[in-house]
């Protein structure tokens, strides 16, 4: 089945929605131009990386796919993105956490094998992974937000990726150790987005779809994984050309995987019981 389009999803780890609306100046410029438009989405329960990398990719909560915390990723034995994108012929790359590979690929992680691997029999075909292995409170280890860009770059003009996933822990490693409310997360806010905006123009010149958002919230005090707002809600900015909701409709986690899938004119699984938010063309 050929694909009816190229996308991108960047996955902006912990940014929430009220740091994204008041400090990703190029993201609401360009909402505030008409080149891309943002909503509210809500994260499953609980509010925790792992959990929520599973469902994104799978549509399902995390009492379906059985990721219910940091401490319990493996392998996923459900239908999803990559297997779904690959499963039709399409070209599929990730510049992420090593967590998501260990999800949708294989587990557990080699990482002698698996931090750089361009391997067509996987569901994530071309891979250039980072584990953070020591990372603490005081220790963040996360990668240049710009390398991690450049390096989603270099693999769509080597490979010409239909579907590429690219992850960043730093937003979210920043306020674990600082909170929310701080100059330290003003800066950091403000350097993720002045170093998007250097790469998403060429994505989009390309002709990808884009799809920037979040994995969950966070508190004040630095915390997600529970039920609150500040801990659940973050921005789901979308740069493309089809349908969506009024912008005050809050959107659901769920929603993700079904949405991308029927960007790409695929089928969408039983498992993925949420609705597509995305739907059509501007012009339809």
């Amino acid at each position: 089945m050929a694909l009816q389009r190229k996308l991108l999803m960047i996955v902006l780890d912990g940014l929430a929605w009220r740091a994204a609306r008041r400090l990703m100046g190029n993201l609401e410029g360009w909402v505030g131009s008409g080149e891309a438009r943002v909503w509210r989405m809500r994260s499953v329960l609980p509010s925790t990386s792992g959990p929520c990398y599973a469902s994104i990719h799978t549509g399902v909560p995390p009492q379906v796919h059985g990721i219910t915390s940091n401490q319990t990723v493996r392998r996923l034995n459900l239908p999803d993105i990559f297997s779904a994108v690959s499963g039709a012929d399409g070209v599929t790359g990730a510049v992420t956490h090593s967590d998501w590979s260990r999800m949708f690929n294989r587990d557990p992680f080699d990482p002698v094998r698996d931090i750089e691997f361009d391997d067509d029999s996987l569901p994530i075909r071309h891979g250039r992974l980072h584990t953070m292995t020591g990372e603490s409170r005081d220790n963040q280890m996360t990668p240049s937000d710009v390398d991690l860009f450049a390096t989603l770059t270099s693999l769509i003009g080597r490979f010409g990726l239909d579907y590429g996933l690219l992850h960043t822990c730093t937003l979210d490693s920043m306020s674990h150790r600082f909170g929310q409310d701080c100059s330290a997360m003003d800066l950091a806010c403000y350097t993720v987005d002045a170093s998007l905006a250097g790469f998403l123009p060429a994505w989009r010149a390309a002709g990808y779809e884009v799809i920037v958002t979040a994995d969950h919230g966070h508190s004040d005090r630095g915390h997600h994984g529970g039920n609150a707002p500040d801990m659940r809600d973050f921005p789901v900015y979308y740069f493309g050309d089809a349908r969506g909701p009024d912008e005050d409709v809050l959107l659901d986690q769920l929603q993700l995987a079904p949405t991308i899938l029927s960007r790409f004119g695929l089928p969408i699984p039983e498992s993925m019981q949420a609705r597509p938010f995305l739907e059509g063309r501007v012009t339809d």
